[in-house]
């Protein structure tokens, strides 16, 4: 059984919208990348705004959703990847986060 090693793993939530983040490295051969993710910004109860993950990577990637589309992207690494995301729901949700380093 592969190992995993949890690199994040917590949850906000702020004026209706939650941010949730699960980030794992693993030698998992599920995960060619070595990472085990999901990003996620939504709404509490209600539709998710923005997630990436590499919830089937094997098959179908690294992927990024929105409301209303899921598009395949290429990885560019854990750290670039989290960047974006946190770069994206500041420009997406209109609250402030305070994002663990």
């Amino acid at each position: 059984m592969a190992s995993y090693t949890s690199i994040a793993d917590w949850q906000d939530v702020n004026d209706g919208y939650v941010v949730d983040v699960t980030i794992r490295q693993t030698a998992d051969d599920t995960y060619p990348s070595g990472w085990d993710y999901a990003l996620h910004l939504g709404e509490v109860g209600g539709d998710t705004i923005l997630r990436y993950d590499n919830a089937h990577e094997r098959t179908k990637g690294h992927e990024r959703h929105t409301r209303n589309d899921i598009e395949t992207i290429q990885f560019p690494g854990m750290l670039a990847l989290y960047d974006r995301f946190k770069h994206e729901t500041e420009e997406m949700a209109p609250v402030s986060w305070d994002w663990p380093e």
